[in-house]
């Protein structure tokens, strides 16, 4: 039995389906849950609009011109917002049918429904009860509110809600510079409206690679963006035409629109967990160990819920680990050093493996190089000037330890260096490795040349 459907949910169900379970997935959202439906499917299609737009503000500088410009000026490119958001709307339904589709292939039961743990064996979905041997809990998180800031649907939004709009704000302040407030910032900027970036830290998202934080904000004030650091929201207030933003220091900021972006809380209240034995920490997060089990028995947890590490990834591959420890499966605990992550922004930001703060704090011994994108001759080709490769590697072995890639589809390069995290690849290894002349990729193996060790087989 699933509670959740999400991708800690429904990949699940499909590979204890394959093992020859009989699976139970309750939803009461719809197949691919809150990922698919309001999160993660429908900002990345938002941003991929507003990049491709961005694309053709900077078309200029590589000679192309549109109806309108003239020296160096791209012309003027418009944004329909109500048909950006039907688009982002239907391609989220799209996949939700698909994962519908696949997962009933399996044969899987869907019911829509809240799901409800009675004990560690008993789930409650609807008006049905049902006996299972195995729950996995995979209930997914849902935004935080900020007292004061209460949102209403209107002016005070929710990312949930952004796609109800019918015209571009003119002015949106995004309160909270973490990598869904970055996200969102940029994206509007580039689709064309006004933006103040709220941040409570001395810069934009604190908790990434600090290089990398560094180019997208210098990106971002270059297209005009407002940044403002150590600014701490205390209240979010609509007036009559907009929103006003009081910051704890007193000063004020005024839009037409404010998005928040403070947060994620468990969606794990009012389910049974804790009268099931299944135990939360202070936070509401479930507690689980390398194999996603919680402290009842035959109950796991994966994804959101369990606040190990919010991306959907994560969630299934949790997801699977619970199925394949609870059916008996050869399986390898979750490995967080191994996980890959992308703030989906323009420059996208990649990492995976070792953050160098923990170079930098002593914590890892490990060698640097920093390889600048507008040194690449395809970033030359293509108009990239921001952004950067950089590769951490072990001192003696050469082990590929991890690294950051700063450039458009960032995401996709940076599955080189996950490959060489994961096999624990040496930089020897990895520069012998053909890459295509000229690309982006080219920059890895470039990189790991830089590293090579004397004197050290491959």
């Amino acid at each position: 039995m699933i509670i959740g459907g999400g991708p800690g949910g429904y990949e699940s169900a499909l590979v204890a389906a394959q093992l020859g379970a009989q699976v139970t997935m309750v939803e009461q959202d719809g197949p691919g849950g809150a990922c698919v439906l309001t999160d993660c499917v429908p900002s990345k299609t938002l941003i991929a609009t507003s990049v491709r737009k961005q694309a053709l503000l900077d078309a200029a500088s590589l000679g192309v011109s549109f109806s309108g410009g003239s020296d160096g000026d791209a012309g003027v490119v418009g944004v329909d917002l109500p048909l950006v958001n039907k688009r982002v709307k239907e391609l989220a339904q799209a996949q939700s049918a698909d994962i519908a589709t696949r997962v009933e292939a399996e044969g899987v039961e869907i019911i829509k429904a809240r799901g409800r743990l009675v004990d560690p064996q008993v789930v409650r979905a609807g008006d049905r009860t049902i006996r299972a041997d195995v729950v996995l809990v995979a209930t997914g998180a849902t935004p935080r509110v900020l007292p004061g800031a209460e949102p209403d649907g209107e002016r005070i939004l929710t990312w949930r809600q952004l796609y109800d709009l019918e015209e571009l704000p003119e002015h949106l302040i995004v309160v909270g510079s973490g990598v869904t407030g970055a996200e969102f910032a940029g994206a509007y900027r580039s689709l064309g409206a006004e933006v103040t970036l709220v941040s409570s830290r001395d810069r934009m998202m604190p908790n990434e690679d600090a290089d990398g934080a560094e180019v997208l904000e210098e990106v971002y004030r270059r297209r005009g963006m407002n940044v403002m650091g150590r600014s701490r929201a205390s209240s979010v207030k609509r007036t009559a035409d907009g929103v006003v933003v009081t910051l704890e220091d007193g000063r004020t900021a005024e839009g037409s629109h404010a998005l928040m972006t403070v947060g994620m809380i468990p969606n794990t209240s009012g389910i049974g967990l804790e009268e099931a034995g299944v135990q939360l920490d202070r936070g509401g997060f479930v507690k689980v160990d390398k194999v996603s089990r919680t402290s009842a028995p035959g109950v796991y947890a994966a994804g959101d819920c369990t606040g190990v590490l919010m991306l959907a990834s994560v969630a299934a591959m949790q997801g699977r680990i619970a199925v394949w420890h609870a059916m008996g499966e050869a399986v390898q605990p979750l490995r967080l050093a191994t996980v890959s992550s992308n703030i989906f922004t323009d420059p996208e930001i990649a990492a995976v493996g070792v953050a160098q703060r923990a170079i930098e704090a002593g914590e890892i011994e490990a060698n640097v190089v920093k390889l600048p994108l507008a040194t690449n001759a395809r970033a030359k080709m293509q108009g990239f000037n921001d952004g950067f490769v950089k590769l951490f590697c072990r001192p003696h072995t050469g082990i590929v330890l991890g690294g950051v890639v700063v450039a458009p589809r960032a995401s996709e390069l940076i599955l080189a260096v996950s490959v060489a995290v994961q096999q624990r690849l040496t930089v020897d290894q990895l520069a012998h490795t053909f890459a295509v002349y000229p690309s982006l990729s080219g920059s890895i193996t470039e990189a790991a040349r830089r590293l090579m060790q004397p004197g050290v087989s491959i």
